[in-house]
């Protein structure tokens, strides 16, 4: 997110695109012959990119990870994200440009979100600085950033038929909470805050909050003082399964505004929602490197 708040980013790196309509129809068998950097960014001339690739186009060492014509690498304590993608409908356009995340420090936190262990929340860098530098107009900009990971080996909707999360700055760090309903019937509840000098404590979780369904009617809730009233100040991403948004809610007295999302599992497990995912997520699964 900006300084200013009027701007912000998400990028997300897939081995196996779990939203990839693709990748399902594969059968999920070969993650890397479904690979992708999805970007995206919000506010003025914000624009969507998600690109299912092939193997050929997965190059990936301990320090660097390319899919096509895009990378991620890391380099003296930074993600450096090197962007070169064309953005989806409704506004089509090269992203091109450079983003650096630099954590204030690298946490060793890891969370199972199963039992058994099929699936792994492992947030690096929760409290981060990022520098936005993209080929386009007003897109120069340096916030507050976030770093982390999800790993899995099943699908999400195998396991989960609701989750949300939520990372606010809060105290000279950050704080996140983790929220899931397992299709079992059996609830997830998480909280840690992150000191920037990686201290990461499990707290006590504040009361759970629902607030104003998103567009497309996905519930929303997230944690929060009682009696606070939490509420969207940017919507960031809208789909039938998926929000993700700023939200203001208050902690400890204090009002924060935090990147949230809430996915709804049981929506994105309907087949007739794939087709619709195909548009916004094409396939192009023949990349050569140096062409």
């Amino acid at each position: 997110m900006s300084d200013c708040g009027t701007r912000a980013v998400s990028v997300i790196g897939f081995i196996g695109s779990v939203f990839s309509p693709w990748y399902r129809w594969s059968g999920r068998k070969d993650p890397e012959n479904h690979v992708c950097i999805n970007v995206a960014t919000y506010g003025p001339g914000g624009r969507f990119t998600m690109t299912d690739r092939g193997r050929s186009a997965l190059r990936q060492s301990p320090r660097r990870f390319d899919v096509g014509p895009s990378s991620m690498r890391w380099e003296s304590g930074q993600l450096i994200v090197d962007v070169n993608e064309i953005s989806g409908p409704p506004l089509i356009g090269r992203v091109r440009g450079q983003i650096r995340v630099t954590p204030r420090a690298v946490t060793h936190v890891e969370l199972p979100l199963t039992p058994d262990g099929a699936h792994i929340w492992r947030p690096f860098g929760p409290v981060s600085d990022i520098e936005v530098d993209l080929e386009a107009p007003g897109w120069q900009w340096s916030g507050h950033g976030y770093f982390d990971a999800n790993f899995g080996t099943r699908a999400l909707e195998e396991d989960f038929a609701y989750w949300t999360w939520g990372r606010f700055p809060h105290r000279g760090g950050s704080t996140c909470f983790y929220d899931a309903t397992r299709l079992d019937g059996s609830e997830l509840g998480a909280g840690f805050h992150f000191d920037p000098d990686g201290t990461a404590q499990e707290i006590a979780l504040p009361e759970k909050l629902g607030f104003r369904r998103s567009f497309w009617a996905v519930k929303r809730e997230t944690r929060g003082d009682a009696g606070a009233k939490p509420r969207q100040v940017m919507n960031m991403l809208d789909a039938p399964f998926y929000s993700r948004s700023m939200v203001e809610t208050t902690l400890d007295g204090t009002t924060s505004v935090g990147v949230h999302e809430a996915l709804d599992l049981t929506r994105f497990r309907s087949p007739w929602l794939k087709p619709m995912l195909a548009v916004r997520v094409p396939r192009r699964a023949n990349w050569l490197f140096g062409r």
